[in-house]
């Protein structure tokens, strides 16, 4: 049986240069640490387009999308993820898929897979160690006050093989090769390159992911560190 969350924890635990070299950032981003156990509503930081410059910037923003209409900013946190089939119609995200791209950099991620009446996290990390690439989308929220809030989402798609066996949704990761079609322009999107990203929302290949149990020490968000990752046995 399937829990009902999809994407709904991961890490990032590479260098600042790696981040810099993996994403093409013109430099290793100054306003990040290693993160074992990122949930909804913490700061995320994501790969974008400066919207002056057009050239790639990291950004700290929430997790969990707040529209730029809303009323409310509380409604991030039911936006933590985008189901990518129909992140072109939804209103809440498809102004962000229009001009608002961007990637959000993970070393790995949890699901949790109901086992003898408890449930069992798993980590799913890339198989070579490298940084993942997760499909974004970014907003800009403005309080009645002035204040600025930068928020985005992670897209997801059906699960490769590897994934199948804990949930029924993954992650949108994208290959190197097609960071820069993701990011696209500064702007707005025509609708006929809007329609040809979709062929980017396909399951990762099974070989690029690997997973084992981890302790339910990741469980609360409050816990941070290597101990969020360290394999168990599937009854530990």
């Amino acid at each position: 049986m399937f829990c009902i969350e999809m994407c709904g924890r991961f890490t990032l635990t590479v260098t600042p240069e790696e981040l810099a070299d993996l994403f093409d950032l013109p430099t290793p981003p100054e306003q990040y640490a290693m993160r074992y156990n990122i949930a909804p509503a913490q700061p995320v930081g994501v790969v974008r387009l400066n919207p002056h410059t057009g050239e790639r910037e990291w950004a700290l923003t929430v997790w969990g999308l707040i529209p730029s209409w809303s009323k409310d900013p509380n409604s991030g946190a039911r936006m933590i993820n985008a189901r990518a089939e129909t992140v072109d119609e939804k209103p809440s995200f498809r102004a962000a898929f229009k001009r608002r791209r961007c990637i959000i950099p993970a070393s790995g991620f949890y699901e949790w897979q109901k086992m003898n009446g408890t449930k069992q996290p798993y980590y799913i990390t890339s198989a070579t160690g490298h940084a993942l690439g997760f499909a974004g989308l970014w907003e800009q929220w403005c309080a009645p006050d002035g204040e600025e809030v930068e928020s985005c989402t992670i897209l997801t798609t059906d699960p490769n093989i590897t994934v199948s066996r804990l949930h029924n949704r993954m992650p949108v990761i994208l290959a190197p090769d097609d960071y820069s079609e993701w990011l696209g322009k500064v702007g707005d999107t025509p609708p006929a390159q809007l329609s040809r990203l979709k062929h980017l929302f396909r399951p990762c290949p099974d070989h690029l992911l690997t997973l084992y149990p981890v302790s339910t020490y990741v469980n609360s968000p409050r816990n941070e560190g290597k101990a969020c990752i360290e394999q168990v046995s599937e009854s530990s």
